[in-house]
């Protein structure tokens, strides 16, 4: 085939490509791709790398279909396919890694390619043409991109050995997984001690969902840094998790006062920024239950959708739990709260009751106060309550209470 489209193969590529740039068709495929990749790339079990690699995915998709249009054939890469290539190299990762992503990558997009195709039942010659001309744009578009991120991984891994970054990356990792390591030798490397009492946090930036900005994690070290001044000490340890995130440890000598850390803008975050901390722990067993929690607390914000600008795993612990089976977790949600699981104000009001009630040692004068409405509106509201439940609270109060937590932490999405 020659290098300048027929006509109709140029008309066909313009619908086809203005099918699949439809906001359904692209989350499609690109889901389609990414869940290829997590299988077979099991680094990528880690889900801020994930979060990543679907930038990147849905960027390069967009990216190839404008190729597909473009006589010359060029080969630009967005900016999110080199963000997913230095968070590899920032974790410590071996290039492999980015290599098997994009040859997982390649053959994904090539079988959805040819399963598109060959549902259309075109004239065969034209379809041979087609099937030809999309297998050489493809792969003349992954070659490249291997390349170029190739050249991309090594600069940033090469940073990183200057400053000693990865050394510290690869450490914090080690330490994480449980690898056998000299504690006292790790802390000289991390500058940090580790037989100390840690509290733990995840720090992102939201609009790593819209593009990737090469300063985000200088921004994020910043925040970090004034997180440590709010919680009123200078021992601080860092690692990037991702294009737009940041894992972190506190070393704390007594119990945290976090009051401190509620305003956002004491911190100087901004409007995107959020915060997930876990519970503190000692030695490196808090240092990795610590960051375990705070993992934790993260899913559970992006799960939920909320906007808080901090969470705390103690606040969400028994939704994380319980949310660990998401099916027995919302079986659970329609059953106990079965009659108050409307997504109506009404529903959501005798919701507030219930769990005011059930957090206030069931005295509706303290659920009264907490809500601001009168003791008798609470009274009434209770009645109505056990009406709708169909039985008395006191014989499943810990279930409600379950339930209602896992209301509280994933809002309206769990309940039927």
């Amino acid at each position: 085939m020659s290098k300048q489209l027929s006509k109709e193969l140029r008309d066909w590529m313009l619908e086809y490509v203005a099918d699949t740039m439809r906001p359904a068709q692209t989350a499609q495929i690109v889901g389609r791709i990414n869940t290829a990749v997590i299988e077979l790339v099991p680094e990528l079990a880690d889900h801020e790398l994930q979060r990543d690699l679907a930038a990147s995915t849905e960027a390069q998709l967009q990216a190839i279909m404008f190729g597909f249009t473009d006589d010359l054939g060029d080969v630009t890469l967005p900016p999110e396919a080199h963000g997913l290539a230095r968070s590899i190299a920032r974790r410590g990762l071996d290039l492999r890694v980015l290599l098997q992503i994009y040859r997982v990558g390649q053959q994904a997009a090539i079988d959805y390619l040819t399963e598109v195709i060959e549902a259309r039942q075109l004239d065969p010659a034209f379809e041979r043409a087609l099937l030809l001309w999309f297998f050489e744009r493809t792969a003349a578009w992954f070659a490249t991109s291997v390349e170029t991120l190739s050249d991309t991984f090594s600069r940033e891994r090469e940073r990183g050995f200057r400053d000693a970054f990865t050394r510290r990356s690869e450490t914090i990792r080690a330490l994480l997984a449980g690898d056998h390591i000299d504690v006292d030798r790790a802390s000289l490397h991390l500058d940090y001690r580790l037989s100390r009492t840690h509290l733990a946090f995840a720090l992102w930036d939201t609009e790593a969902e819209t593009g990737y900005s090469g300063d985000a994690i200088g921004t994020l070290e910043r925040v970090a840094g004034r997180i440590a001044a709010a919680a009123g000490t200078t021992r601080l340890l860092t690692a990037p998790s991702g294009a737009r995130g940041l894992w972190g440890w506190l070393g704390v000598e007594a119990p945290l006062d976090s009051s401190a850390l509620t305003n956002r803008e004491a911190v100087g975050a901004s409007r995107s920024v959020q915060v997930a901390f876990g519970n503190a722990g000692a030695g490196l067993d808090g240092f990795r239950s610590s960051h375990r929690e705070a993992l934790a607390a993260r899913r559970i914000v992006e799960t939920s959708g909320r906007h808080d600008w901090l969470t705390r795993y103690s606040d969400v612990e028994i939704a994380s739990l319980v949310g660990a089976d998401n099916t027995a977790m919302r079986t659970l949600v329609a059953r106990e709260l079965a009659g108050i699981t409307g997504r109506d104000a009404h529903a959501a009001r005798l919701r507030d009751t219930l769990a005011a009630y059930l957090g206030n040692h069931r005295s509706p004068e303290a659920a009264a106060r907490h809500l601001g409405v009168h003791k008798n509106t609470v009274r009434y509201r209770m009645q109505r309550i056990e009406e709708l439940l169909g039985h008395n609270i006191d014989s499943r109060r810990v279930q409600l209470e379950i339930a209602l937590a896992c209301v509280a932490a994933y809002g309206e999405s769990v309940l039927p």
